[in-house]
Parts: structure tokens; sequence; C-alpha cells
């Protein structure tokens, strides 16, 4: 099929497909001969049974227009409408990326104040827009850190010191980039343990990844002698900027001496989380590492802005085009709203875990009595493992009272472990609600243990088998039949 170039009389540049024949089409040729269709049964219903029938479907989702979604480390909030009627006009969404730069200043000043708002608020010398995800924006981070180090003739620097309570993308994404892992301890306060950060912070360390307030909701208090510490060697620290919502408009990590950090457009900044996408992972990048980033780079030059692709020492290019554009689009009209209150942000993430934490202290058991919780907080269930009932149990119960279920068994380091984080987004009768229905949960472990443990008893699929569903997984109506034959 050839595509056809042309120049509409609007003066808009792009191309369209040709026109087809359907009858001209043999379908044979495109669909192989076990897809088709012999007869074309479809049922004869009314439009109404029809919306009905979807409506209803969709009902039966966890969402978080409809419940609270308290994925620890996951940040699933409200992401205002506006902002999606924002990115879905044409005059955004019809944009061709081969458009010359003359015939979109606008959208390249978009992008441009993006870059800057970002740069402001984490305290960097330059950001990339580029990277389509967070994980993807740990890769542009190893990718500095490895031009950097072998920019410098230090080749022997092939190790990355990574927490016990890390992302499992950290050590994934370091191992990628050709690096070795050396895994460093947690201490009794959750925070990274600074005698065996210290004895493994040896002169063949490139840098550290942390997580900062890290992955159990703790801040890392310490994170600027961890800088001068690693500087000293030579050595850099990436930040994990997953949990950057509970520092916006409050701290500036590259205050702190962070060399490289992600920003999550699609949590800290008003995008959709979770049904596969699209994220959007920007990276800020201190003096060191700024001559590396990727190009192309937007810029300013007092009268016009244009992609810079004269970056000498630059990794090169990650994605096909720029990145993801509308996802820019939503993050900066969230930013642009809130103004200089963006730290309203922080506070109420913070306010919120601490208040959710209270309410459940003397439910399940805290791991670190001791250390107050930033954005997110981890309680254990172990405390029921003697009545039988697991982490898994008490979040499968939790889907029968009409919310969705916390992350479970993460962080590894946490026995039992349900990370929850409630978000800036949630009000304190929702909060209520929900410490009311894991109290209710734990009462029922006490005295009906296998009520908890068969749950859930109200959604269309009930308990599955985990390991088996994974190993036979069915993916068409075939399988289906298949199964239910077996």
């Amino acid at each position: 099929m050839e595509l056809i170039f042309e120049k509409s009389r609007k003066g808009r540049i792009g191309y369209k497909l040709p026109e087809l024949d359907v009858d001209e089409i043999d379908f044979k040729e495109v669909i192989p001969e076990g897809y088709l269709r012999k007869e074309l049964n479809l049922p004869e219903v009314s439009e109404l049974d029809v919306v009905r029938h979807y409506t209803k479907l969709s009902q039966l989702n966890y969402a978080v227009d409809t419940t609270m979604v308290p994925l620890g480390s996951c940040t699933m909030k409200y992401n205002p409408r506006i902002n999606e009627e924002i990115a879905s006009n044409p005059k955004l969404t019809n944009i061709h990326p081969f458009t010359p730069e003359e015939y979109i200043q606008p959208i390249l000043k978009l992008a441009y104040e993006l870059k800057e708002l970002l740069k402001e608020l984490g305290g960097f010398a330059d950001v990339s827009l580029q990277p389509a995800a967070g994980a993807q924006g740990e890769l542009l981070g190893l990718l500095l850190i490895r031009a950097y180090h072998e920019d410098r003739g230090n080749r022997d620097k092939r190790v990355i010191l990574i927490p016990d309570s890390a992302h499992g993308t950290n050590p994934a994404t370091a191992a990628i980039c050709g690096f070795d892992i050396r895994v460093v301890k947690s201490d009794k306060k959750g925070e990274l343990d600074w005698e065996d950060f210290k004895k493994k912070l040896k002169e063949d360390v490139a840098a550290l990844m942390i997580t900062n307030p890290n992955t159990l909701g703790i801040f890392e208090r310490r994170i600027k002698e961890v800088a001068d510490e690693l500087h000293e060697r030579d050595a850099l620290l990436y930040m994990d900027g997953a949990n950057f919502n509970a520092l916006v408009g409050k701290f500036k990590p590259g205050e702190w001496g962070v060399d490289v950090m992600h920003f999550n457009l699609h949590k800290t900044f008003s995008t959709p989380h979770g049904g596969g996408g699209p994220g959007a992972g920007p990276v800020g990048a201190s003096e060191k590492l700024k001559p590396y980033l990727p190009v192309p780079q937007v810029e300013f030059d007092g009268e016009r802005y244009y992609l810079n692709w004269d970056i000498p020492k630059s990794v090169g290019k990650l994605l096909t085009f720029y990145g993801h554009f509308l996802v820019w689009v939503k993050a900066l009209a969230y930013i642009l709203t809130y103004g200089k209150e963006i730290g309203k942000i922080s506070d109420f993430a913070v306010l919120n875990a601490r208040y959710l934490k209270h309410l459940l202290k003397e439910v399940l058991k805290d791991p670190y009595p001791d250390t107050p919780c930033m954005h997110e907080f981890v309680l254990s269930a172990s405390n029921l493992l003697k009545y039988g009932v697991k982490a898994g149990d008490v979040a499968k119960r939790i889907l029968d009272y009409g919310f969705y279920a916390p992350t479970m068994y993460f962080p590894l380091i946490v026995k039992e472990a349900l990370m929850i984080e409630p978000t800036e987004t949630e009000n304190p009768d929702t909060l209520h609600r929900f410490a009311k229905v894991i109290k209710r949960i734990v009462l029922e472990a006490k005295k009906k243990p296998e009520l908890v443990k068969n749950a859930p008893f109200k959604t269309p699929v009930r308990r599955i088998k985990e390991a088996e569903a994974n190993r036979n997984l069915i993916l068409t109506y075939k399988d289906v039949v298949k199964s239910k034959e077996s």
C-alpha cells in the first residue's frame, strides 16, 4: 500500500492513505485462513441493549473514577478532565512529526516551557523530554552516567549501587546498560544503611541509584551526605523520581547533589497511569551530564524555538521522533493550574498518607514505627499469619468492599507487605471508609479466616490459581472453550 504525500488547501502538509475498494481486497492474503469466519452470526439487539451491556461491563472495573486505588508506588490519583480536554484539541493531535519547525513554533514553545519548568522544579541544569516512560528515563540516566565515565576514561567504573528496597526496574536497567549490581542494605529505620553504603562504595562504583522518598515511603535524610561521598570518588547519584509527588514544590533534588533524575509525568503531573500508557519520563541532568543529553533538544535563541541536533557528545536518540507530546501537554496544564501553589501536591500527598497510617496503626504491623512516612507507607499483615491469612488474602477481600487493593508483597524486605498510597486527591471521608474496611477484614481474619482466604466473592471472576494462569494463558475465545471443556 503506497502512501500519498500531499499539501491541503489550508497549507497543511501530511500523508493520507489512498482510497480502497473493499470489493477488491482479498482478505485471505492479509488474514490467515484459521482466523476467517465461515458464518457471521451476530445477535440482533437494540441500541439500548448494547449500551446497557457495555456500560455494565465498564462498571465492573476498579478505576479512580469510581473508587480509591491505593496502589503504593504507582500513584493512581485522579487526573483532571480539563487536561484530557486540552490534549484532545485537534490542533494538537493532528500535527505531523515531519512538519517544518517554522509551522509549529507554538508547539515547540509548549515543549520548551515544560522543560524549563521541570528544570526549575528539579533544580537541574537541563532536561530532556524524550523518554517515553519512567523505565526509559532510567535507561537514559544510566546511559548518561556511562557516557560521562567513558568520556573521562573511567572504564573501570562498572558497578551501580542499589538499595535492597529499590524498584525492580533499577537493577534491570543497570544490567541492560552493562553495569554490575551491588546491593546496599536498609537500616532499622528503613533508610539506606550508612555503614553498608560506605563499605560498598569502592573505586569501581559508577553511581548509586536511589529513590527518595524511598520505596518504603521513607525520606532518605542523609541524601546530601550520600551525594558528597559519591562525588569524592567521582561517582554519580541517580535519583528515581517515581515518588516526586512527595517533594514537588518543596525540594529540588539537584540542590542535594543529584546528578540525574527522571520525572514520571504520568504519576506526579496528571496523565493517566495504568491501562498500558502512554507515559513520559523526562530526565533532568546536572552540569556534568548535560553534554550527553539525547538529540534533539528543544531550544530558544531569543527569536525562535528550534530542535537542536548539534550536541557532539550526545548519547543519541531514544525514540523514532521526539517523545509523548500529548502527555507533555497534560503535564504542562497541570503545572500551570497549580502555579506557585504547586507545593500543595506534596502537602496533601504526605498528609493523607500519614493520616491513613495513623488510622491503621493498631490493626496491621508497622515495620518502621519510629520513622514518619511521606506520601505512602508499608504495613505488614504478618500478624495475621497465625490465623492462616496472608497479605494476598487481605488484598482479595478488599475487592469485595468496593476498593481496589494496595500493592502486595513489595518491597521484598518487608514480610507480608501491603504498600498503601492514598495520593493527594482523596478526601478524609474516603480514607476513613478505607480504614474501616481494613479493620473489618482483620476482624474477619481472626474470627472467620476461611472467609478471607476464599475471597473475593463479589467480583465477576473469583480467585484464580495464579501460577497456573501464568503458565496457561487464555487469550482467545477458543482458549476459553478449551478451558471449560477440560
